[in-house]
Protein backbone atom coordinates (compact mmCIF):
# COMPACT_ATOMS: atom_id res chain seq x y z
CA UNK A 1 0.00 0.00 0.00
CA UNK A 2 2.95 2.20 0.04
CA UNK A 3 2.26 3.59 -3.68
CA UNK A 4 -0.83 4.84 -2.30
CA UNK A 5 0.91 6.81 0.82
CA UNK A 6 -0.19 5.13 3.86
CA UNK A 7 -0.39 7.20 6.71
CA UNK A 8 -1.34 7.42 10.37
CA UNK A 9 -2.24 9.96 12.44
CA UNK A 10 -0.91 10.36 15.83
CA UNK A 11 -2.57 12.88 18.69
CA UNK A 12 -1.87 13.29 21.82
CA UNK A 13 -3.56 14.94 25.11
CA UNK A 14 -2.83 16.04 28.72
CA UNK A 15 -5.03 13.52 30.97
CA UNK A 16 -6.64 16.32 33.69
CA UNK A 17 -9.12 16.75 36.46
CA UNK A 18 -12.29 16.31 34.83
CA UNK A 19 -13.15 19.51 37.60
CA UNK A 20 -10.96 22.16 38.34
CA UNK A 21 -9.33 20.86 34.39
CA UNK A 22 -5.72 20.85 36.38
CA UNK A 23 -2.70 18.71 34.43
CA UNK A 24 -3.62 15.21 36.03
CA UNK A 25 -0.51 14.13 38.66
CA UNK A 26 -1.17 10.80 39.72
CA UNK A 27 -3.50 8.85 37.29
CA UNK A 28 -6.09 6.61 39.09
CA UNK A 29 -5.35 2.98 39.04
CA UNK A 30 -6.86 1.20 36.34
CA UNK A 31 -7.09 4.35 33.92
CA UNK A 32 -4.52 2.72 31.02
CA UNK A 33 -5.06 -0.36 31.30
CA UNK A 34 -8.64 -0.27 30.78
CA UNK A 35 -7.72 2.03 27.71
CA UNK A 36 -5.71 -0.31 26.22
CA UNK A 37 -8.70 -3.21 26.79
CA UNK A 38 -10.73 -0.88 25.03
CA UNK A 39 -8.59 0.79 22.20
CA UNK A 40 -6.04 -1.82 21.84
CA UNK A 41 -3.49 -1.18 19.63
CA UNK A 42 -4.92 2.52 18.72
CA UNK A 43 -4.09 3.95 22.39
CA UNK A 44 -0.56 4.90 23.37
CA UNK A 45 1.13 5.94 26.72
CA UNK A 46 4.85 6.29 25.97
CA UNK A 47 5.29 6.33 29.65
CA UNK A 48 3.93 9.20 31.16
CA UNK A 49 1.53 9.74 33.04
CA UNK A 50 -0.32 12.36 32.23
CA UNK A 51 -0.40 12.13 28.72
CA UNK A 52 -2.06 9.27 26.60
CA UNK A 53 -1.85 9.25 23.01
CA UNK A 54 -4.06 6.98 20.28
CA UNK A 55 -3.30 6.59 16.62
CA UNK A 56 -5.18 6.07 13.66
CA UNK A 57 -5.07 2.94 11.81
CA UNK A 58 -2.62 3.09 9.06
CA UNK A 59 -4.75 3.75 5.88
CA UNK A 60 -5.14 5.18 2.66
CA UNK A 61 -8.42 7.52 3.57
CA UNK A 62 -8.72 10.50 5.19
CA UNK A 63 -12.43 10.48 6.21
CA UNK A 64 -12.16 7.09 7.88
CA UNK A 65 -9.13 8.17 9.75
CA UNK A 66 -11.49 11.77 10.69
CA UNK A 67 -14.37 9.39 11.63
CA UNK A 68 -11.91 7.13 13.62
CA UNK A 69 -10.14 9.57 15.49
CA UNK A 70 -12.96 11.32 16.43
CA UNK A 71 -14.10 7.82 18.01
CA UNK A 72 -10.70 7.61 19.47
CA UNK A 73 -11.22 11.10 21.11
CA UNK A 74 -14.75 10.24 22.78
CA UNK A 75 -13.69 6.33 23.55
CA UNK A 76 -10.64 8.09 25.77
CA UNK A 77 -13.22 10.60 27.29
CA UNK A 78 -15.54 8.09 28.15
CA UNK A 79 -12.69 6.14 29.61
CA UNK A 80 -11.34 9.20 31.82
CA UNK A 81 -14.64 9.98 33.30
CA UNK A 82 -15.13 7.29 34.50
CA UNK A 83 -12.02 7.53 36.77
CA UNK A 84 -12.67 11.58 37.51
CA UNK A 85 -9.90 12.62 34.49
CA UNK A 86 -10.63 14.94 31.32
CA UNK A 87 -8.83 15.32 28.17
CA UNK A 88 -7.01 18.36 26.58
CA UNK A 89 -5.34 18.49 23.20
CA UNK A 90 -3.21 21.45 23.26
CA UNK A 91 0.60 21.99 22.36
CA UNK A 92 1.09 23.12 26.33
CA UNK A 93 -1.36 22.62 29.02
CA UNK A 94 -2.00 26.74 30.15
CA UNK A 95 -1.08 26.38 33.85
CA UNK A 96 0.68 23.20 34.60
CA UNK A 97 4.37 23.56 36.05
CA UNK A 98 7.75 21.80 35.68
CA UNK A 99 7.11 19.87 38.76
CA UNK A 100 3.90 18.44 37.59
CA UNK A 101 5.63 16.20 35.20
CA UNK A 102 5.92 12.28 36.12
CA UNK A 103 7.02 9.73 33.96
CA UNK A 104 5.91 5.74 34.10
CA UNK A 105 6.75 3.69 36.18
CA UNK A 106 8.04 1.10 33.87
CA UNK A 107 9.60 2.73 30.99
CA UNK A 108 13.54 2.54 32.20
CA UNK A 109 14.41 3.60 28.88
CA UNK A 110 12.83 6.97 29.30
CA UNK A 111 13.91 7.49 32.88
CA UNK A 112 17.33 6.99 31.59
CA UNK A 113 16.85 9.35 28.85
CA UNK A 114 14.78 12.00 31.18
CA UNK A 115 18.18 11.91 33.59
CA UNK A 116 20.53 12.45 30.82
CA UNK A 117 18.27 15.51 29.71
CA UNK A 118 18.21 16.96 33.97
CA UNK A 119 17.08 20.52 33.90
CA UNK A 120 15.76 20.32 30.30
CA UNK A 121 13.84 16.95 30.78
CA UNK A 122 10.71 18.68 32.46
CA UNK A 123 10.00 20.90 29.47
CA UNK A 124 9.20 17.91 27.63
CA UNK A 125 6.17 18.20 29.24
CA UNK A 126 4.27 19.01 26.26
CA UNK A 127 1.62 17.18 23.68
CA UNK A 128 1.96 17.07 19.92
CA UNK A 129 0.58 15.81 16.44
CA UNK A 130 2.88 12.88 14.52
CA UNK A 131 1.33 12.44 11.33
CA UNK A 132 3.38 9.02 9.61
CA UNK A 133 3.13 8.73 5.87
CA UNK A 134 4.78 5.88 4.16
CA UNK A 135 6.89 6.08 0.79
CA UNK A 136 7.01 3.74 -2.26
CA UNK A 137 10.59 3.36 -1.80
CA UNK A 138 12.05 3.71 1.99
CA UNK A 139 15.52 4.69 0.94
CA UNK A 140 13.85 7.81 -0.34
CA UNK A 141 13.05 9.21 3.02
CA UNK A 142 16.29 11.44 4.17
CA UNK A 143 16.16 12.89 0.51
CA UNK A 144 12.68 13.73 1.13
CA UNK A 145 13.14 14.79 4.92
CA UNK A 146 15.81 17.52 3.43
CA UNK A 147 14.07 18.56 0.56
CA UNK A 148 10.61 19.44 3.01
CA UNK A 149 12.79 21.12 5.88
CA UNK A 150 11.47 24.78 4.53
CA UNK A 151 8.20 23.89 5.09
CA UNK A 152 8.42 22.98 8.44
CA UNK A 153 7.46 26.59 9.54
CA UNK A 154 4.24 26.10 7.70
CA UNK A 155 3.02 22.92 9.64
CA UNK A 156 3.91 24.93 13.12
CA UNK A 157 2.11 28.38 11.97
CA UNK A 158 -0.89 26.15 11.24
CA UNK A 159 -1.12 24.21 13.96
CA UNK A 160 0.10 27.06 17.19
CA UNK A 161 -1.89 25.63 20.52
CA UNK A 162 0.69 27.05 22.99
CA UNK A 163 0.66 30.91 23.42
CA UNK A 164 0.67 30.01 27.37
CA UNK A 165 3.29 28.25 29.79
CA UNK A 166 3.44 28.07 33.72
CA UNK A 167 0.49 30.03 34.19
CA UNK A 168 1.84 32.96 31.88
CA UNK A 169 0.91 34.53 28.71
CA UNK A 170 4.37 33.58 26.82
CA UNK A 171 3.99 35.92 24.02
CA UNK A 172 4.27 33.56 21.56
CA UNK A 173 1.57 31.64 19.61
CA UNK A 174 3.74 27.70 19.71
CA UNK A 175 5.74 27.97 22.75
CA UNK A 176 5.99 23.93 22.92
CA UNK A 177 8.76 23.84 20.57
CA UNK A 178 10.88 26.53 22.14
CA UNK A 179 9.95 24.36 25.78
CA UNK A 180 12.74 22.35 25.06
CA UNK A 181 14.90 24.06 21.80
CA UNK A 182 17.87 22.81 24.55
CA UNK A 183 17.18 19.10 24.34
CA UNK A 184 19.50 17.24 21.92
CA UNK A 185 18.49 15.84 18.61
CA UNK A 186 14.98 17.96 18.62
CA UNK A 187 14.22 20.90 16.32
CA UNK A 188 15.29 20.98 12.37
CA UNK A 189 16.92 17.65 11.41
CA UNK A 190 20.30 18.18 9.86
CA UNK A 191 20.75 17.86 6.09
CA UNK A 192 22.49 14.75 5.59
CA UNK A 193 22.87 14.21 1.78
CA UNK A 194 21.88 10.92 1.73
CA UNK A 195 21.08 7.68 3.51
CA UNK A 196 24.33 6.96 4.55
CA UNK A 197 24.92 9.64 6.13
CA UNK A 198 22.26 9.78 8.25
CA UNK A 199 22.83 5.77 8.96
CA UNK A 200 26.24 6.75 9.87
CA UNK A 201 25.21 9.83 12.38
CA UNK A 202 22.82 7.71 14.04
CA UNK A 203 25.37 4.37 14.33
CA UNK A 204 27.92 6.70 15.71
CA UNK A 205 25.48 8.02 18.72
CA UNK A 206 24.42 4.32 19.66
CA UNK A 207 27.35 3.27 19.32
CA UNK A 208 28.48 5.94 21.69
CA UNK A 209 26.07 5.33 23.85
CA UNK A 210 24.73 8.85 23.63
CA UNK A 211 21.20 7.32 22.89
CA UNK A 212 19.74 3.55 22.55
CA UNK A 213 18.21 4.32 18.67
CA UNK A 214 16.79 6.09 16.24
CA UNK A 215 13.89 6.49 18.19
CA UNK A 216 15.88 8.90 20.26
CA UNK A 217 16.41 11.33 17.79
CA UNK A 218 13.23 14.19 18.11
CA UNK A 219 13.09 16.23 14.93
CA UNK A 220 9.92 17.88 13.82
CA UNK A 221 10.32 15.57 10.64
CA UNK A 222 12.21 12.28 10.71
CA UNK A 223 12.29 8.60 8.99
CA UNK A 224 10.90 6.12 11.80
CA UNK A 225 13.00 3.27 12.98
CA UNK A 226 11.24 0.21 11.87
CA UNK A 227 8.54 0.94 8.95
CA UNK A 228 8.87 3.14 5.48
CA UNK A 229 7.15 5.82 7.37
CA UNK A 230 8.53 9.66 7.40
CA UNK A 231 6.98 11.08 10.30
CA UNK A 232 5.66 14.59 10.76
CA UNK A 233 6.37 16.22 14.48
CA UNK A 234 6.59 19.45 14.15
CA UNK A 235 2.87 20.46 15.11
CA UNK A 236 1.37 21.70 18.34
CA UNK A 237 -1.64 18.85 19.53
CA UNK A 238 -4.30 20.46 17.58
CA UNK A 239 -7.50 21.51 19.72
CA UNK A 240 -10.01 21.16 17.04
CA UNK A 241 -9.45 17.14 14.98
CA UNK A 242 -10.75 19.17 11.80
CA UNK A 243 -7.34 21.33 11.66
CA UNK A 244 -5.51 18.08 12.81
CA UNK A 245 -6.99 15.97 10.05
CA UNK A 246 -6.43 19.06 7.07
CA UNK A 247 -2.45 19.42 8.71
CA UNK A 248 -2.41 15.89 7.89
CA UNK A 249 -4.08 15.74 4.66
CA UNK A 250 -1.52 18.29 3.23
CA UNK A 251 1.43 16.69 4.93
CA UNK A 252 0.73 13.97 2.72
CA UNK A 253 0.01 15.75 -0.49
CA UNK A 254 3.11 17.15 0.05
CA UNK A 255 5.35 14.33 1.06
CA UNK A 256 3.50 12.56 -2.55
CA UNK A 257 4.95 16.03 -4.43
CA UNK A 258 8.40 15.67 -3.26
CA UNK A 259 8.61 11.74 -4.11
CA UNK A 260 7.55 12.52 -7.77
CA UNK A 261 9.04 15.86 -8.25
CA UNK A 262 12.80 14.77 -6.95
CA UNK A 263 14.36 18.04 -8.29
CA UNK A 264 11.81 20.57 -6.20
CA UNK A 265 14.17 21.30 -3.40
CA UNK A 266 17.45 19.18 -4.40
CA UNK A 267 19.78 21.55 -4.01
CA UNK A 268 18.84 22.33 -0.59
CA UNK A 269 22.08 22.92 2.01
CA UNK A 270 22.49 24.90 4.92
CA UNK A 271 20.91 27.63 3.43
CA UNK A 272 17.79 26.83 3.54
CA UNK A 273 17.98 24.88 6.68
CA UNK A 274 18.71 28.48 8.21
CA UNK A 275 16.23 30.30 6.95
CA UNK A 276 13.62 27.88 7.81
CA UNK A 277 15.00 27.43 11.38
CA UNK A 278 14.09 31.95 11.24
CA UNK A 279 10.90 31.07 9.52
CA UNK A 280 10.38 28.39 12.45
CA UNK A 281 10.79 30.77 14.58
CA UNK A 282 8.25 33.28 13.38
CA UNK A 283 5.89 30.78 13.06
CA UNK A 284 6.02 29.73 16.73
CA UNK A 285 5.68 33.75 17.22
CA UNK A 286 3.34 34.74 15.10
CA UNK A 287 1.66 31.86 14.35
CA UNK A 288 -0.96 32.33 10.80
CA UNK A 289 -0.36 36.53 11.38
CA UNK A 290 3.25 36.32 10.37
CA UNK A 291 5.27 36.57 7.55
CA UNK A 292 8.49 34.07 6.16
CA UNK A 293 11.40 35.30 4.23
CA UNK A 294 11.11 34.00 0.65
CA UNK A 295 14.50 32.77 -0.35
CA UNK A 296 14.10 32.56 -3.96
CA UNK A 297 12.62 35.87 -4.34
CA UNK A 298 14.52 37.43 -1.51
CA UNK A 299 11.52 39.14 0.47
CA UNK A 300 9.20 38.82 2.88
CA UNK A 301 5.65 37.12 2.24
CA UNK A 302 2.88 35.95 4.07
CA UNK A 303 1.93 32.98 6.29
CA UNK A 304 -1.58 32.89 4.16
CA UNK A 305 0.43 33.35 0.92
CA UNK A 306 3.18 31.01 1.93
CA UNK A 307 0.58 28.68 2.96
CA UNK A 308 -1.73 29.35 -0.03
CA UNK A 309 1.45 28.91 -2.65
CA UNK A 310 1.73 24.79 -0.91
CA UNK A 311 -1.90 24.32 -1.53
CA UNK A 312 -1.83 25.27 -5.37
CA UNK A 313 2.20 23.08 -5.54
CA UNK A 314 0.45 20.01 -3.59
CA UNK A 315 -3.28 20.31 -5.16
CA UNK A 316 -3.10 17.49 -7.88
CA UNK A 317 -1.53 15.22 -4.99
CA UNK A 318 -3.99 15.90 -2.64
CA UNK A 319 -6.66 14.93 -5.69
CA UNK A 320 -5.07 11.77 -6.66
CA UNK A 321 -5.02 10.94 -3.10
CA UNK A 322 -8.65 11.80 -2.12
CA UNK A 323 -7.99 14.17 -0.02
CA UNK A 324 -8.46 17.50 -1.14
CA UNK A 325 -11.40 18.21 0.28
CA UNK A 326 -9.76 17.71 3.78
CA UNK A 327 -7.11 19.53 2.86
CA UNK A 328 -9.13 22.32 2.44
CA UNK A 329 -9.62 22.91 5.94
CA UNK A 330 -6.12 24.65 5.82
CA UNK A 331 -7.55 27.41 4.52
CA UNK A 332 -10.27 27.72 7.09
CA UNK A 333 -7.72 27.87 9.95
CA UNK A 334 -5.69 30.64 8.14
CA UNK A 335 -8.96 32.30 7.90
CA UNK A 336 -10.47 31.83 11.64
CA UNK A 337 -6.82 31.72 13.89
CA UNK A 338 -5.77 28.05 15.44
CA UNK A 339 -6.27 27.33 18.90
CA UNK A 340 -3.75 29.72 20.43
CA UNK A 341 -5.86 32.77 18.66
CA UNK A 342 -8.91 31.19 20.24
CA UNK A 343 -7.26 30.74 23.61
CA UNK A 344 -5.79 34.31 23.88
CA UNK A 345 -9.25 35.35 22.87
CA UNK A 346 -10.80 33.33 25.28
CA UNK A 347 -8.04 34.86 28.21
CA UNK A 348 -8.90 38.20 27.03
CA UNK A 349 -12.46 38.18 27.04
CA UNK A 350 -12.59 36.64 30.70
CA UNK A 351 -10.41 38.64 32.17
CA UNK A 352 -12.06 41.80 31.16
CA UNK A 353 -15.26 40.48 32.51
CA UNK A 354 -13.67 38.85 35.71
CA UNK A 355 -10.73 41.33 35.69
CA UNK A 356 -8.31 38.75 36.98
CA UNK A 357 -5.32 36.13 35.07
CA UNK A 358 -6.64 32.96 37.39
CA UNK A 359 -9.89 33.11 36.13
CA UNK A 360 -9.08 33.81 32.71
CA UNK A 361 -6.58 31.11 32.91
CA UNK A 362 -9.26 28.83 34.22
CA UNK A 363 -11.85 30.16 31.27
CA UNK A 364 -9.19 29.14 28.84
CA UNK A 365 -8.90 25.59 30.13
CA UNK A 366 -12.24 24.60 30.16
CA UNK A 367 -12.28 25.99 26.49
CA UNK A 368 -9.61 23.71 25.77
CA UNK A 369 -11.43 20.57 27.53
CA UNK A 370 -14.69 21.36 26.05
CA UNK A 371 -13.35 22.17 22.16
CA UNK A 372 -11.13 18.59 22.46
CA UNK A 373 -14.20 16.11 22.66
CA UNK A 374 -16.49 18.48 20.71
Amino acid sequence: MTQHYQFGIEEEFFVIDVGSKAMQKRIPAGFHEELGERLGSAARHGGLQWRVGTVSAFGTSMREAQDELRHLRRSVGQVGAQHGLGLMAAGTHPTASWEDGRGGKGDKKLKAAMADMRASAPRSMVCSLHVHVALPDPDMRVDVMRRIVPYIPHFIALSTSSPFWGARQTGVMGYRLAAHDDVPRTGLPEMFENNAAYERYVDALASARMMDASGYVWWVVRPALDAPWLELRAPDSCTRLEDAVAIAALYRALVRFLVRNPHHNARADSVDHAIAAENKWRAQRYGVHGSFVDLAQRRAISVRDAVEGVLNLVSDDAADLGCLDEMSGVRAIVEQGTSADMQLAVFQEAQHRMGNKKDALKAVKHWLAQTTLH
